[in-house]
């Protein structure tokens, strides 16, 4: 009885309360209201905001300003469940509908691309934002096409594209167009994406004037968010004692306020024990991580290292239950997270890819129902499993053969081009810089997109400008593209794409991979140097972004691969 009358007791003064913050609010402008909001809407005064909403849309009703009414519809959603956050969104298409301030269309639907995003519904998140951008567009509306550009760059972040989101957070950061709050949290994401793409250059001054922001208008979620962007920093720098004590304080904060940021916390800190070999601290966090992914449905990409590393932790220490439970929670959110990031399919984990973890799951289930397995049984399990390493084994060795002799085939045809007489090389270096790569007596006709001819002058001038790019490596630059070459040469992209298409029978990309694949054939042959360093060296040295684009390129122009190619240049030096 004591326990009923203390909660009826703490109600009547929570709706005392309740009413003198109502009274109090009479007599307000809409704008003021509106600021009031704004002071309130911090997630320790969540009720207070609450009130303030309610009385703002009630007062719009009362005085049937439909502007106004789709303005306290917005406010209201903000502290509302999914279900109800969705009904006073749509409300507010309604009452604007026959309004001339269409604005209420692109900020509605805003609005409910961030409900999907804060229900881990990406794709309808991202048609919504969309949608909002198009409507702001439409109006020239330059602070709605800020919003709507800045949240499209927050979901590029979310799936990994950081450096092309960094640059939209970099573009509103450096402008003139958000307002103060909107500038901290736009640093905030900023700060993340330079972590996340390795650029920590400047990643320490950011920190500090945003703690610096946070403090002074005693902000405590902001101060918290460059707390852990401070972890995640030394996290990146491999500093992990120091990541662990920012992030303990982040968690704290965030933990308390049931905040959907204490899942990426979690993962740091796992990861920071990571780092540290202190694998019994990491499971601790990553179970934690775990749970609140289970309990909230809310996913994000770094999940699928969380479970790997589970999965190996508990199969290491022949615990095949919990081996087992953590494959079916990889494989639901891996489930999920492939319908939300359709191109990241190609990006599962080598080990765990979904077929093999399906192959293990079924036989940990047999194992378990039938604990008095036969020898038999045993021994064929383990025959199937050498018969398939032999078969792999036998594959790749074929698979290396092949391309040991693609590789063995095109050293020999370099040295025999380096055997050519010595006067036929003369003749072919005596040209002059200047002339074109290929002048035929009848130059074929090039016709640009409209379809008139190209005159033989700039034919001729691209064929030169070419030729120069050609003998001068020029084609070893960084970022080298079409429209940046077009412009070095003074002309236009078709004008280029069309000579070069003519005189080398291939595109662009074609062409200037066969340029870079082609002189490092070559070097590779003849710089003892330049075979000792590791690919990513020699992919940055001929003007590739990373080592993979490198081998891309060169698989496909030769047919190899640039490691074996130099292992086969070692063993014929050899022999």
């Amino acid at each position: 009885m004591k326990r009923i009358f203390t909660f009826l007791l703490l109600s009547a003064n929570f709706f005392y309360a309740q009413k003198q913050l109502t009274d109090s609010l009479k007599g307000f402008s809409y704008a003021e209201l509106k600021k009031k909001f704004n002071d309130y809407d911090e997630k320790d005064k969540i009720q207070e905001s609450k009130i303030i909403a309610k009385y703002y849309l009630q007062k719009a009703k009362s005085e049937k300003n439909n502007l106004q009414m789709a303005e306290g519809y917005l406010l209201v959603h903000f502290n509302e469940d999914f279900p109800l956050a969705m009904k006073y969104i749509d409300s507010v298409f309604i009452v604007t509908k026959n309004t001339r301030e269409s604005s209420y269309d692109a900020i509605a639907y805003r609005m409910k691309g961030n409900l999907y995003y804060k229900n881990d519904n990406l794709k309808a998140a991202l048609d919504n934002y969309i949608v909002s951008l198009k409507y702001a567009q439409r109006q020239k509306d330059q602070k709605l096409i800020a919003y709507a550009n800045l949240n499209i760059a927050y979901i590029n972040s979310h799936i990994g594209r950081n450096v092309e989101a960094a640059k939209m957070f970099r573009h509103y950061y450096d402008s003139n167009e958000l307002s103060e709050s909107e500038h901290n949290q736009t640093r905030v994401n900023l700060i993340n994406c330079y972590i996340e793409s390795d650029q920590l250059d400047s990643v320490g001054v950011l920190i500090k004037e945003g703690l610096d922001y946070s403090t002074k208008n005693q902000n405590k979620y902001s101060v918290n968010q460059y707390l852990y962007l401070s972890g995640f920093s030394y996290l990146k720098q491999k500093k992990y004692e120091q990541a662990i004590g920012e992030f303990s304080k982040a968690y704290d904060y965030f933990s308390d306020i049931e905040d959907n940021n204490a899942n990426y916390v979690l993962y740091s800190l796992g990861k920071s024990y990571e780092g540290l070999n202190d694998k019994k601290k990491t499971v601790e966090y990553f179970t934690k991580l775990d749970a609140n992914v289970e309990k909230t449905n809310i996913t994000f990409p770094d999940l699928r290292d969380v479970y790997t590393f589970l999965i190996d932790y508990y199969k290491d220490n022949d615990d095949t239950q919990k081996q087992l439970y953590y494959i079916d929670r990889f494989l639901k959110v891996d489930k999920k997270l492939d319908e939300q990031f359709k191109y990241l399919s190609t990006e599962l984990p080598k080990k765990y890819d979904t077929p093999n973890l399906l192959r293990e799951k079924e036989n940990i289930i047999n194992d378990l129902n039938n604990n008095k397995i036969s020898l038999y049984a045993s021994i064929s399990v383990l025959l199937l499993i050498l018969i398939l390493f032999i078969y792999l084994y036998y594959k790749s060795k074929k698979t290396e053969k092949q391309y040991r002799k693609i590789a063995q085939d095109l050293i020999h045809s370099i040295e025999k081009k380096h055997m050519e007489p010595v006067e036929i090389q003369k003749n072919e270096f005596s040209q002059e810089e200047t002339q074109p790569l290929i002048i035929e007596e009848v130059m074929p006709e090039i016709k640009d997109k409209t379809g008139n001819a190209l005159s033989e002058d700039v034919t001729q001038s691209i064929l030169k400008d070419l030729n120069t790019f050609e003998s001068k490596g020029l084609f070893l630059k960084k970022g080298i593209t079409l429209a940046s070459l077009a412009k070095t040469f003074k002309t236009n992209t078709a004008y280029l794409s069309e000579v070069i298409n003519t005189h080398q029978g291939k595109n662009f990309t074609t062409y200037l991979n066969d340029l870079r694949i082609d002189y490092v054939s070559e070097r590779l042959l003849e710089d003892k140097k330049l075979r000792s360093y590791k690919l990513p060296a020699i992919a940055d040295e001929l003007g590739y972004n990373n080592v993979q684009a490198f081998s891309a390129a060169f698989k496909k122009k030769t047919g190899t691969t640039p490691a074996i190619y130099i292992k086969e240049i070692e063993n014929s030096i050899i022999s």
